[in-house]
């Protein structure tokens, strides 16, 4: 239980909310733990729960009725989902599927519903989170259609990386078809990306990402793709 109210204060979600209000969301939560490509939910169920991630990696994506897989977003430890469709009583949107061994909190959504219709610090919380996240989907579509696939790969790379140091190193936290689904690529664009990368000082070796200089990745993360059709 002290796992769960924990976490619950310090999610991103329920982090402004008062202690006794923390209580009692703990109270109607439990732990899930999942194994490396257990489906949490499908696509179109009833939305039943809210889920905060205490260790590990989610993928949430769609299927198309040709059954093409287009990845939404990859989540950690610290993230929250499924917490709109909770709020309005909607199916899932999505699909969710733990890309990696994973440990999740999950709130009854039908109690939390009753905790928002009572208690205007909940619901407030809540709408500041799906806020959030939408500007955080609009920054992701500038991002791919402003930046060059290399350059979503080395700002990947960059906040992966737990060490600031001009060399590093970053474990990737999941396999590479995953990795290019996140960023809008196809896999073999992901490969073309970490070879151009190798400019910039990046080399990969298996599942491991080695940076020699991380103040030139972000530089060139950071750089206008379209300057070079504008030199003269």
């Amino acid at each position: 239980m002290t796992l769960i109210r924990d976490t619950i204060r310090q999610s991103i979600l329920f982090s402004s909310l008062q202690a006794d209000l923390i209580d009692r969301i703990a109270g109607f939560s439990s732990m899930r733990d999942v194994a490396q490509g257990e489906t949490i939910f499908v696509q179109g169920e009833p939305s039943n729960g809210v889920f905060l991630i205490v260790r590990g990696w989610v993928k949430l994506y769609r299927v198309a009725p040709s059954g093409t897989e287009a990845v939404v977003s990859v989540k950690t430890r610290g993230h929250s989902f499924a917490e709109a469709v909770a709020i309005r009583g909607t199916p899932y949107p999505v699909s969710a599927e733990a890309a990696t061994e994973a440990s999740l909190i999950v709130v009854d959504a039908r109690k939390l519903r009753h905790l928002i219709e009572t208690e205007p610090d909940v619901a407030k919380a809540l709408l500041i989170s799906c806020v959030t996240k939408l500007q955080s989907f609009v920054t992701q579509v500038e991002q791919l259609k402003a930046r060059s696939g290399s350059q979503r790969v080395a700002e990947f790379l960059i906040e992966l990386a737990d060490d600031k140091d001009s060399a590093c190193h970053v474990d990737l936290p999941y396999n590479k078809v995953l990795i290019a689904g996140r960023l809008g690529m196809k896999p073999e664009s992901l490969s073309r990306a970490f070879r151009r990368l190798r400019d910039y000082g990046v080399r990969i070796d298996g599942n491991r990402a080695w940076i020699s200089d991380l103040q030139q990745l972000i530089d060139f993360a950071s750089e206008d793709p379209s300057l070079p059709w504008t030199k003269g």
